[in-house]
C-alpha cells in the first residue's frame, strides 16, 4: 500500500546507490567546475520542467557558490522579448530553437561551465542546449536517468540524447517513469528526481568547495541572507561578477 513510509522505504537505497555509483563522475565534475571557478569562471545551470529544481538547488542559495546562474524557459519572457503567453505551451521544451535564445541571454563566457538536467534527456530544448554549450568549447555535465533516457526515442532532430553529448554523466537513479510507488491499478506515484537531484546538487558542492580548500583557497560561498552580516557578505562577493550572474526574486 502507498504510504509515507513505503515512499520512505523505496528512497533510502535509491540514495545509498547514487552514492556509491556516481563518486567517480562527481568527482569529475567537480574538477571542472572548480577549474572553470578558478579561471573566473560561472557555473550555468539549466532544465527544464521539474528538473528546475535541479538549477535552482545549485544557484544563489545559502551554502552554496557565488558563481552561479540559473538559465530557465522563464528566461525568454523576463530577460527576452517573448510575450508572457509563450509559457502557456506545456510542449515548449520539446523546441530545439529556444536553446539559442537561452544561450544568447545568459551571454556565456567561453570559460564558464555548464549542468544541465533533465530525467529523461530526450526534449528538444535541453539536448540543443547540450549541442551548442560544446560547439562553443564549454565543458558540460549532464544529470539525466540513465535508466530512463536509454528507455525513449530522442526527440531532438539529431537523435541524440543529453548523455551523448556532455562531458560527465550524472545518473539521479530515478527509475523509468520517475515515480517509485507502483499502483495496483496501473502506473507509478511518488517521484525521487527531485530528491536524488537535490542530493547531487550538495555533493557537487561539497566537492567543488573540498577543491578550493585543499589548495589553501578560500571559497565563494554565499552566508544566509537571514543571519547578520550576510547582506554585506553576498553583496561583496556577487560584485566580482557583476552583469554576469541574475538574481531575481
Amino acid at each position: 500500500m502507498v504510504s509515507m513510509q513505503g515512499y520512505a522505504d523505496a528512497v533510502r537505497p535509491v540514495l545509498d546507490r547514487l552514492l556509491d555509483s556516481e563518486a567517480a563522475g562527481i568527482a569529475r565534475a567537480a574538477d571542472l567546475i572548480a577549474d572553470s571557478l578558478r579561471d573566473g569562471g560561472v557555473l550555468q545551470a539549466f532544465g527544464a520542467g521539474h528538473s528546475e529544481a535541479f538549477a535552482a538547488e545549485l544557484v544563489a542559495r545559502a551554502g552554496g557558490l557565488v558563481p552561479t546562474n540559473r538559465l530557465s524557459l522563464h528566461d525568454l519572457v523576463l530577460h527576452g522579448d517573448a510575450p508572457r503567453d509563450v509559457l502557456d505551451d506545456p510542449k515548449l521544451e520539446r523546441d530545439p530553437s529556444i536553446a539559442h535564445q537561452i544561450y544568447a541571454l545568459a551571454a556565456p563566457q567561453p570559460r564558464d561551465v555548464f549542468v544541465v538536467a533533465s530525467q529523461s534527456g530526450i526534449n528538444g530544448s535541453v539536448v540543443e542546449l547540450a549541442a551548442l554549450v560544446k560547439a562553443r568549447g564549454h565543458h558540460l555535465v549532464a544529470v539525466t536517468s540513465v535508466e530512463h533516457t536509454a528507455r525513449v526515442a530522442p526527440r531532438h532532430p539529431s537523435g541524440q540524447r543529453l548523455a551523448d553529448i556532455a562531458d560527465v554523466v550524472l545518473d539521479n537513479g530515478a527509475p523509468y517513469g520517475d515515480a517509485l510507488l507502483p499502483l495496483t491499478s496501473g502506473g507509478a506515484v511518488c517521484a525521487v528526481s527531485s530528491v536524488t537531484a537535490a542530493l547531487l546538487a550538495q555533493l557537487l558542492t561539497a566537492e567543488v568547495v573540498r577543491r578550493f580548500q585543499v589548495a589553501g583557497e578560500v571559497p565563494p560561498i554565499y552566508l544566509s541572507a537571514n543571519v547578520p552580516g550576510g547582506d554585506e557578505h553576498n553583496t561583496a562577493l556577487e560584485s566580482r561578477y557583476a552583469g554576469r550572474i541574475r538574481r531575481t526574486a
